[in-house]
């Protein structure tokens, strides 16, 4: 069993070696944080969507923004949208559930927000009809997702694909980058000389 435990380090491991080795993707991260940074300077908003562990990453995320990383600061507008489960359960059971995320970006979005949706495939439905939702909104988009980017490839604005197929190292990436994101946003939005 122990060598099944250091083969399985092994693998989380070697996608970040993958992730680190891949020049575009950092420059994605760069551009996703001076995006988040512009938003939040405009009175902006970042909302998170994701389905299952995507959506537990998803709320960490906003947490990370709406609390704080590092610094003793003010919170920064974030927020997952799936946190509500009245609201949640009631739209897909009235409605259904690929809806769940588009409705409220309708209700909730605005122009010059920020979308960002985490699917390991990048073929949710519910993830691609709030994308769908926010570009009518003049939302700006930003996809996590594995190697092929899937159907949200097409429809984000930065595509966060993280080279692997297998989902719990996508998902320990993701969490990853999301967390190099917030850590950046936040001095970045917070320096006194930027």
């Amino acid at each position: 069993m122990k060598d099944r435990i250091s083969q399985l380090i092994k693998a989380s491991i070697d996608v970040k070696q993958k992730v680190l080795q891949d020049e575009k993707l950092r420059e994605t991260i760069k551009s996703c944080v001076d995006l988040i940074v512009e938003a939040f300077r405009n009175g902006n908003k970042v909302l998170f969507c994701g389905n299952g562990g995507s959506a537990a990453d998803a709320q960490h995320l906003a947490a990370e923004f709406s609390g704080r990383f590092y610094t003793d600061r003010d919170a920064l507008p974030a927020d997952a949208l799936h946190a509500n489960t009245s609201y949640i359960t009631a739209v897909a059971n009235d409605y259904h559930f690929d809806v769940i995320y588009s409705r409220l970006v309708k209700g909730t979005g605005n122009k010059g927000d920020v979308l960002v949706g985490l699917s390991t495939s990048g073929n949710s439905k519910n993830i691609l009809n709030a994308f769908d939702a926010a570009k009518e909104k003049g939302m700006h988009t930003i996809a996590f997702t594995g190697e092929s980017g899937g159907l949200l490839k097409e429809k984000a604005d930065y595509l966060v694909n993280v080279p692997s197929t297998d989902t719990p190292r996508i998902q320990e990436s993701h969490i990853l980058l999301g967390h190099i994101i917030c850590e950046l946003v936040e001095e970045k939005y917070f320096s006194k000389g930027d």
